[in-house]
C-alpha cells in the first residue's frame, strides 16, 4: 500500500515524495481513513511509528474546504505537554499545509516566552497547537475562542495526563464545542489514558501499534553495573575513551540533568541540560546545537525528551532508570531509528539492580552487564 491509496490530495502527495516519504507507517494506513471520515481515534504507538503525520495530514485535507471561520476562533485544537513538541508539531503542519493551494495558518503557543506575540500571531489561525497552561492564559485574555473547534488532537496524552495537567485539561474540555472530532494519540495506554478515552472519545477506532522488535533488535543495549557516586566518572570515561560524539544522557531529575552537565563541561565536554525549568530561548539553542552535533553532549529529562525528533541518533545513556518499563523503551527508542542502528547504555546502581530486571522482563531482552570494578575511573 503507498500513500495514493489513503484519499490524500495529489498536492499532499507531491509534499510527501518531496519528503522522501515513500510508504506509509502501519499506524498511518489505519488512522488517515478513518480521520477523514470523520471518526473518532485512539492511536497507540511508540515514538518513530509516524502518528505525527498520521494525523496531519488528513486535519489538513478536512480543512481544504473549511478554511473560514471567525476571526480567532480555531478550528483545530493540538494539546501538547512540553514546548519542543509544540513547536515540532506545528512545523510538521506548516511543511505539509505550505504544498496545499488553500491558505491554512498554523501557529505554536506555550509558556516561558512573552505573550503579546502570541496574542497578535493568533489572527486568522486555523490550527492552534498549545500546552494547556499557556492557551488558557490566551483564552482569559479574550485572544483566542474555542466554540469553534472542529477537531480536538491531544498529542502524547500519556505524558499529559500524568504531569498534573488534569484540572487545566478539564478547564479547557469545558470550553469547547460537544460536537467535534477527536483524535488521542499515546505512545503507551495506561489508566489515565483509558480514563480519558471514556470521557471524550465516542465510538473511536482504536489502533495499537507494538514497537517492532527488530527495531529494538538494531539497538545494541549494554549496562554498567557501577556504584551511584562513580556513575559521573564513568560517564566521563565512556565519553573520552570511546570518543562518543551526539551523546543524550537521560536523568530522573532537572537537578540531576544540571548537575551531569556542568560536570561534563568542568572536565572539558561541551555539554548542556535541557529540562522544564530552563528557558526557551536556552532549550532551543541546546536542542539546536545538539542536532547540528555542535554540542557533543544533551543531559535531558524524559519529560523535554518528547520534543527530541533526531532521526539519526547514535548514542543514549541512562545514568539514571526511569520509573516505568515502557519509559525505558521510549529513552532508548530515541536510536536505532530510521532503520540506523544505534548504542543504548545504562548505568545501573546496586539500588536500581533490581528494577532492571523487571525492565528487562517486560522488554524481552536481556542485557549484557558490564562490571565497572576492574575499569580504571580515577581521573575521570
Amino acid at each position: 500500500m503507498d500513500f495514493s491509496s489513503l484519499g490524500l490530495s495529489p498536492s499532499l502527495l507531491q509534499a510527501l515524495a518531496d519528503q522522501n516519504y515513500n510508504r506509509p507507517y502501519p499506524i498511518q494506513k489505519e488512522v488517515i481513513p478513518a480521520i477523514l471520515n470523520g471518526k473518532d481515534v485512539l492511536g497507540i504507538g511508540p515514538t518513530g511509528s509516524g502518528k505525527t503525520a498520521g494525523y496531519v495530514l488528513p486535519v489538513l485535507m478536512n480543512l481544504r474546504n473549511n478554511t473560514t471561520s471567525k476571526n480567532r476562533h480555531v478550528n483545530v485544537l493540538v494539546l501538547v505537554p512540553t514546548r519542543e513538541l509544540a513547536m515540532q508539531v506545528r512545523e510538521v503542519f506548516r511543511l505539509f499545509g505550505s504544498a496545499l493551494p488553500e491558505r491554512i495558518k498554523s501557529l505554536a503557543v506555550f509558556g516561558g516566552v512573552a505573550i503579546n506575540p502570541q496574542m497578535k500571531a493568533l489572527q486568522g489561525v486555523n490550527i492552534l497547537v498549545a500546552t494547556p497552561g499557556r492557551l488558557l492564559e490566551l483564552v482569559e485574555s479574550n485572544a483566542v475562542k474555542l466554540s469553534n473547534i472542529e477537531t480536538l488532537i491531544l498529542d502524547e496524552a500519556d505524558k499529559m495526563l500524568n504531569l498534573g495537567f488534569k484540572e487545566e485539561m478539564n478547564r479547557i474540555f469545558a470550553l469547547l464545542p460537544k460536537k467535534r472530532q477527536n483524535l488521542l494519540f499515546s505512545a503507551t495506554l495506561n489508566d489515565d489514558v483509558t480514563n480519558i478515552k471514556q470521557i471524550i472519545l465516542r465510538d473511536p477506532l482504536v489502533v495499537k501499534i507494538e514497537p517492532e522488535s527488530d527495531t529494538i533488535d538494531l539497538i545494541t543495549q549494554l549496562a554498567y553495573f557501577v556504584q551511584e557516586e562513580k556513575k559521573g566518572q564513568l560517564l566521563r570515561y565512556l565519553i573520552k575513551n570511546k570518543d562518543l560524539n551526539q551523546v543524550l544522557v537521560f536523568t530522573s531529575s532537572t537537578y540531576k540533568a544540571d548537575n551531569v552537565a556542568d560536570k561534563l563541561r568542568k572536565n572539558g565536554i561541551e555539554a548542556k541540560a535541557i529540562h522544564s525549568k530552563k528557558s526557551q530561548k536556552a532549550r532551543t539553542e541546546a536542542l539546536s546545537k545538539f542536532k547540528s552535533g555542535e554540542l557533543r553532549v544533551l543531559v535531558a529529562t524524559d519529560l523535554i525528551s518528547r520534543g527530541i525528533d533526531i532521526q539519526f541518533l547514535p548514542y543514549v545513556i541512562n545514568y539514571e532508570l526511569p520509573r516505568s518499563p515502557k519509559d525505558y523503551i521510549h529513552r532508548i527508542g530515541r536510536t536505532g531509528r530510521a532503520e540506523s542502528p544505534g548504542e543504548a547504555i545504562s548505568f545501573i546502581s546496586p539500588e536500581e539492580e533490581h528494577h532492571f530486571k523487571i525492565v528487562q522482563k517486560k522488554m524481552g531482552k536481556w542485557v549484557t552487564m558490564i562490571d565497572t570494578e576492574n575499569i580504571e575511573l580515577h581521573g575521570y
